[in-house]
C-alpha cells in the first residue's frame, strides 16, 4: 500500500448531482489528486433522496450531510451548527487540510471557520467575479474578508479573479496563487469535417446569469448577425438594436482568423495547457505550502479578525471565541479518542495510474 501524501477534505454547497463549473472543479480535481496518491473525501449538502456516505469513481468517498439547501443550493447559515459534524469527519477521516470551494457557499465558509478554530490548514478557491457597488456584492464581500481573514492560502482561476478576490477580501497577495481551470478535451474535440466558410458558428458556454455577463449577448448578438447574416436566418430570430462595440470588435476579429486556425492542432494545444492533471500538481504545492506555515496562538489569530473593521472586526472576534468555546465543550463531551478513525484505503491502480478493473 502506497504511503498518502495529503488527507484532503473538500467542502462546498455545490457538488453533483448537481451540475455546474464549480461541481466539475471538485470533481476533475479531486480525481486527479487521488492518482497523485493522495486521499480525497468531498463534503456537500443533502440532495433529495442523496444523504450519507457515497462513493464515486476511482473511490472518491462523499459527505452528503443532512443538510437541505435553502436557496440557490446554498444551505442555511447556522455559524455554529455545523461544527459537531465537521469536527467528526475531520477526526474520522484524519484529514490534515481542507479545501473550501466558492465564496457563495455558506458550507464552505463554516467548515473554513471550524477547520482554522481546531488548527487545521486551510484553502480557499474562488470561482467567480463579483462586484463592491449593489447589496450582495457588499455582503459578499464581508462574508469573504471574514473567512480569507484566517486562511491558509487561496487559489484563484485567473489574474483578473485573483486581483478581484484581492481586493475585496483585503487578503496578502503573496497568499494567493492563480491556477486555472481545465478543459475536459475527451469530451471535446473537433469535427472531423469543417465547415464551409460560409458557415459560422459561435458556441457561449456559461451560466445563464448576469454574473456571467449574459445581459452583454442580448446586444452583442444582433450586431454580430447584422454584420455576419449567415450565424442564423433571419426567419428563425428576432432582435434588438446592439450597443457594445468593443466586444464586437473583438468577435470580428475573431471570426476573421477562423480560416487559418487548423481545429485539431488548436485542440493538441488546448490538451496540453489546459489539463486537470496539471491543475492537480500545482494544487499540490499549494497544499505543501499551506502545510508548511507555522501554527499561530488563537490570539495571533484574533488580531487579524480585528482588523477586518471598527465594528465588523469585534463581530467577527466575538463569533471566533464562541467557536473555540464551542469546540472545547465538544472536546470534553465527546473526546477526538472517542471518534473512531476509518482506515485508509489507497485503491490499486495501473502502471497508468488507473484503477484496476474489478477493484470497487
Amino acid at each position: 500500500m502506497a504511503d498518502l501524501k495529503h488527507r484532503i477534505l473538500m467542502v462546498s454547497d455545490f457538488f453533483y448531482p448537481n451540475f455546474g463549473g464549480v461541481e466539475s472543479h471538485i470533481y476533475y480535481l479531486s480525481q486527479c489528486l487521488l492518482k497523485l496518491g493522495h486521499k480525497v473525501v468531498v463534503m456537500t449538502h443533502a440532495y433529495g433522496n442523496r444523504s450519507g456516505v457515497r462513493y464515486m469513481t476511482g473511490g472518491l468517498k462523499v459527505y452528503y450531510v443532512p443538510w437541505r439547501s435553502f436557496l440557490m443550493q446554498n444551505t442555511l447559515p447556522t455559524f455554529y451548527g455545523t461544527l459537531p459534524i465537521i469536527r467528526t469527519i475531520l477526526i474520522r477521516e484524519k484529514i490534515s487540510l481542507v479545501h473550501g470551494h466558492q465564496a457563495f457557499s455558506t458550507l464552505c465558509h463554516e467548515a473554513l471557520m471550524h477547520a482554522r478554530t481546531m488548527g487545521y490548514k486551510v484553502v480557499f478557491t474562488d470561482h467567480s467575479l463579483y462586484g463592491f457597488a449593489d447589496v450582495g456584492s457588499i455582503h459578499m464581500n464581508k462574508v469573504l474578508q471574514f473567512t480569507l481573514a484566517d486562511v491558509t492560502r487561496a487559489i484563484c482561476v485567473s489574474h483578473t479573479s485573483k486581483e478581484n478576490t484581492v481586493l475585496r477580501s483585503g487578503l496578502p497577495p503573496e497568499k494567493v496563487f492563480v491556477i486555472p481551470n481545465a478543459v475536459d478535451t475527451a469530451m471535446f474535440k473537433p469535427a472531423q469535417e469543417r465547415l464551409g466558410h460560409n458557415e459560422i458558428v459561435i458556441v457561449v458556454i456559461s451560466r445563464l446569469v448576469y454574473r456571467k455577463g449574459a445581459d452583454l449577448l442580448v446586444e452583442v448578438i444582433p450586431e454580430v448577425c447584422r454584420l455576419y447574416p449567415n450565424v442564423l436566418p433571419d426567419d428563425m430570430i428576432v432582435l434588438a438594436e446592439p450597443d457594445p462595440s468593443d466586444m464586437v470588435q473583438a468577435i470580428k476579429k475573431a471570426i476573421s482568423i477562423v480560416p487559418e486556425i487548423d481545429p485539431l492542432v488548436m485542440h493538441d494545444r488546448m490538451k496540453r495547457l489546459y489539463n486537470w492533471n496539471d491543475v492537480a500538481k500545482r494544487t499540490e504545492i499549494v497544499y505543501n505550502r499551506a502545510l508548511k506555515c507555522s501554527d499561530q496562538s488563537l490570539l495571533e489569530r484574533l488580531s487579524r479578525y480585528l482588523s477586518c473593521g471598527a465594528w465588523a472586526g469585534k463581530l467577527f472576534c466575538l463569533v471566533m471565541i464562541i467557536d473555540f468555546l464551542l469546540w472545547r465543550l465538544l472536546e470534553l463531551w465527546q473526546p477526538a479518542k472517542d471518534i473512531e478513525e476509518v482506515p485508509d484505503v489507497v485503491l490499486p491502480r495501473d502502471q497508468d495510474g488507473e484503477n484496476i478493473e474489478g477493484f470497487r
